[in-house]
């Protein structure tokens, strides 16, 4: 009897929680969802342009299912291939095919290798002849960002960068100004003369001060500890983090305003952390449907990622993550904004 009693008081107080029992049907069927839909996309073609090359190599690409450009010039094609249009262009010395590769991703690198390995085995096979009916020699390899040696991990390390920096200050950050909200706290400040963006902008810059010394941290451990690659500004790498923090700071403050306890808080995560990390970059978005990868426009953590991989592995400047840094900025003061307005539940001013 005494076990049933426990048995019943266990089901009754799930039954009068009915956020933690949508959420135990409703986030693994999103998850799972998600996970179908970006591990099931299309398989990936790597996109080629080609530079005054014989008919019969282009040919043999497309028919290996690459996306072939054709370019009249190598200029053109290079600068194709620094705003990511191409993965690679391939063009001729002589009779020696060169290839340049964008470099940055290893996975699409590797793509592009393989098909033109398998274009090389055509033509050297006799199903098509290279100029002067002979099979073109062995392809040169050449990269425009990294390495043939390049690991998958300095691709993947900016992306891991921005997901545990958003993923902890989220976390922190909501459960934090929840407790202050839950001991009375948060309620003895609105009952000073102290107005709603002032408590909102007080907290903000105490915790925001905790995520400056995180950024320093995670940048110097990641790039002088772990070897992460390095070819731009480590300043740089210091502002996107602070203000991917910023973002997950201000946005995990202002759900914590909907949530009654600690675990209700953890409950955002397969939510808002789950989703992010599949847009994020982590997983290549051009093998998702088109209607889905719009969904990555909306998610923090996919510009910071993008910011980060532009500095860190490609070595580029201000003009490739401007646009990051203002998204990033505007999220966060959007966010700040969001959170005075959900104090007006607490007190009306």
């Amino acid at each position: 009897m005494r076990i049933r009693a426990l048995i019943i008081r266990i089901l009754r107080q799930f039954l009068h929680d009915k956020r933690t029992v949508a959420l135990m049907i409703a986030a693994p069927i999103l998850i799972l969802s998600l996970m179908y839909l970006v591990f099931n996309g299309d398989l990936y073609h790597p996109k080629i342009g080609t530079v005054q090359v014989p008919e019969a190599i282009a040919s043999s690409l497309s028919r290996n299912q690459a996306q072939v450009a054709q370019y009249d010039t190598v200029e053109a094609a290079e600068d194709a291939l620094v705003s990511r249009k191409i993965d690679a262009y391939i063009h001729l010395k002589g009779t020696v095919p060169q290839v340049r590769m964008e470099g940055s991703d290893p996975s699409k690198s590797r793509s592009v290798v393989i098909l033109l390995q398998r274009s090389m085995q055509e033509q050297n096979s006799g199903n098509t002849q290279g100029p002067a009916g002979t099979a073109p020699s062995a392809p040169v390899f050449d990269y425009l960002h990294g390495s043939s040696d390049m690991a998958s991990f300095d691709s993947f390390g900016p992306v891991l960068i921005g997901v545990f920096a958003f993923f902890f200050v989220f976390l922190i950050s909501g459960i934090s100004f929840l407790k202050e909200r839950t001991s009375g706290t948060l309620e003895r400040l609105l009952a000073t003369p102290l107005r709603r963006w002032e408590i909102v902008a007080g907290y903000i810059a105490g915790f925001g001060l905790f995520t400056m010394l995180q950024a320093v941290m995670i940048a110097w451990y990641s790039i002088h500890v772990l070897g992460m690659m390095m070819n731009g500004s480590f300043w740089y790498v210091l502002l996107i983090i602070l203000l991917l923090s910023m973002t997950a700071l201000s946005f995990g403050t202002f759900l914590s305003a909907f949530a009654n306890s600690e675990f209700q808080m953890v409950q955002f995560i397969p939510l808002v952390i789950v989703p992010q990390v599949f847009f994020s970059g982590l997983f290549d978005l051009d093998s998702m449907s088109s209607w889905l990868r719009w969904l990555s426009h909306i998610m923090p953590l996919k510009y910071g990622a993008d910011a980060l991989r532009n500095v860190m592995i490609r070595g580029q400047g201000w003009s490739s993550i401007a646009a990051d840094v203002y998204v990033l900025l505007g999220l966060s003061v959007f966010f700040m904004a969001a959170n005075v307005l959900a104090l007006r539940k607490h007190r009306r001013i």
